[in-house]
């Protein structure tokens, strides 16, 4: 019998099977104080579970939203090509500094990386090669921006940002969702040229809860998305290492949401 042979990724069969569970739990580390600037970074771990499933060695990896770079330092430390956009100079910069940090660390097989300071709404005019894989978490809406935003009062009392800036290009400045729904599928479309034949692009997110209703963001996604590339499943990614918040207390059910949706999409 022919040796089958493994066309996505450099993993043994055993590997391939425990990604394919649809759920997983991932505990992030405590942030290293250097990212620490950054009110919502994705964890380098969980990252590169996803770039070692989706792609092989050698390979590019693309973050349009690259905040402090964990997608880029993942496929760095993964031998991985990394590619980054971010609208924020500051995070862009800190973004770089991690990155060649890793590749220093490498020596002479670090894999080329490179972060670009600008909009992912102009992604198509930065003549980016063709890219193996993207793996990307959009801001959360306007979250951030909320009163009684889970994070915000540690952060504030540690005189970290609350939000990601004051840009008004920036995604999570925008108070309509319908509007911001529609510029960030805008950028995913849009990055359908970027991605070669037979790509995948993973969307971490969450579905938001606003005022006394939830915002499907997640399955508007997967349904607005999945009209131009496949959308092929989900993983949820599970936290339970998170503090229990009482909301609606003896009033109403509201749920504490420790869970985000891992859309994988592939360009056909």
């Amino acid at each position: 019998m022919a040796e089958r042979v493994n066309r996505l990724n450099d993993l043994t069969p055993r590997e391939w099977i425990r990604f394919q569970k649809s759920w997983f739990i991932h505990n992030p580390p405590p942030r290293e104080p250097g990212v620490l600037v950054h009110p919502g970074k994705f964890p380098e771990g969980l990252a590169r579970e996803f770039i070692e499933f989706f792609t092989k060695r050698g390979q590019s990896v693309l973050d349009p939203m690259a905040g402090t770079g964990s997608a880029l330092v993942a496929a760095v430390r993964s031998g991985r090509q990394a590619l980054g956009i971010e609208l924020n100079p500051d995070f862009a910069r800190l973004a770089e500094q991690r990155v060649q940090a890793e590749r220093l660390a490498l020596g002479d097989q670090a894999p080329q990386a490179r972060v670009h300071v600008a909009d992912a709404r102009q992604l198509d005019q930065l003549e980016l090669p063709p890219v193996d894989y993207c793996l990307t978490s959009p801001p959360y809406w306007d979250m951030l921006r909320q009163p009684g935003f889970e994070t915000q009062r540690q952060r504030r009392e540690d005189g970290l940002p609350t939000t990601y800036s004051d840009d008004p290009r920036d995604l999570a400045n925008i108070a309509d969702y319908a509007r911001f729904l529609d510029e960030l599928v805008a950028i995913y479309v849009k990055l359908h040229a970027c991605l070669r034949p037979g790509a995948y692009l993973t969307v971490v997110v969450k579905n938001v809860k606003k005022g006394k209703r939830m915002y499907p963001l997640a399955w508007d996604l997967g349904r607005r998305l999945g009209e131009t590339y496949l959308l092929k499943d989900e993983r949820l990614w599970l936290q339970d290492n998170v503090r229990l918040a009482p909301y609606g207390m003896f009033n109403a059910w509201v749920s504490n949401t420790h869970h985000h949706y891992c859309l994988n999409f592939r360009r056909e």
